[in-house]
């Protein structure tokens, strides 16, 4: 069985990376139902599935996400400029996230999941907006201020990491809200998915460290096998995703993502 996950793992990598690099939502959103499934079939108690498949989500995520955030630096994709405010933020958001996931219940956590990715999902329904196709400059007198985007950035980072994902499904509406060229949001939300991914899984690793109901081949909530299976092939399609998402047009890109969020919460809530 702890080989037929790894193997599962492997293929679900291969879809994760290229949503990673297409999306710029880390994958996150696939991993996590994903692993819900799949851990209990590995013996995993189902008192640590849970934060286990939400852990080992973002270790993941650490990986896709640098690969594709490379990509989109490659790509001039990334405004720095932007992307460095929210960093920090971001960061102190997803270290609290993976301290507050530990103390709540499976149920609770499952909870959280489905409730909030069904409620992005109806956001970004109904935020959708015309974005220039060939746009090159950020509209930065329509951006929020300084603090303003911090604080945005905190509560992203918090919400990320219980939910294990990467931030991008709120990062890339709020900024398209504030009219910022849909391929530029991908990008900043792409770095700051791999900022919530590393310090958000050096916080589960460290509440599920002393934790004796973890199963073998665990660093802390992280699981190994699963996490290695998924890192050897969402890598390398994470910059065949951003290839399509620099070729596809904007008003695909956005209905894709879209669609992509319906399902998933659709899936997560009745299920």
């Amino acid at each position: 069985m702890l080989f037929s996950i790894f193997i599962t793992c492997v293929l679900l990598g291969c879809i994760v990376g290229f949503c990673a690099g297409l999306l710029g939502i880390g994958g996150g959103l696939i991993i996590v139902p994903a692993l819900v499934y799949l851990l209990p079939l590995a013996g995993v108690d189902a008192n640590v599935v849970m934060p286990m498949a939400l852990a080992t989500s973002l270790a993941t995520i650490v990986i896709t996400s640098f690969s594709a955030a490379l990509a989109h630096h490659r790509n001039k994709n990334i405004p720095w400029s932007i992307a460095k405010k929210l960093m920090i933020a971001i960061a102190c958001g997803s270290l609290l996230g993976a301290y507050i996931a530990d103390s709540l219940s499976v149920n609770a956590l499952k909870n959280t999941f489905a409730v909030a990715v069904f409620t992005l999902a109806i956001y970004m329904f109904f935020s959708v907006k015309n974005t220039k196709k060939n746009s090159k400059e950020i509209a930065s007198n329509n951006l929020p201020s300084h603090y303003l985007l911090k604080t945005i950035s905190f509560f992203t980072g918090i919400l990320a990491s219980l939910m294990g994902i990467s931030g991008g499904v709120m990062l890339i509406p709020i900024l398209s809200y504030f009219t910022m060229p849909l391929r530029q949001a991908i990008g900043v939300a792409t770095v700051c998915g791999l900022t919530v991914a590393v310090f958000g899984v050096s916080g589960y690793i460290m509440a599920g460290w002393n934790n004796v109901n973890l199963p073998d081949y665990s660093l802390g909530y992280v699981y190994l096998p699963a996490l290695l299976g998924m890192i050897i092939t969402s890598s390398v399609f994470a910059p065949l995703g951003v290839k399509w998402a620099t070729k596809l047009p904007v008003r695909t890109l956005k209905k894709a993502f879209v669609l992509f969020l319906m399902i998933v919460a659709i899936k997560m809530i009745f299920s």
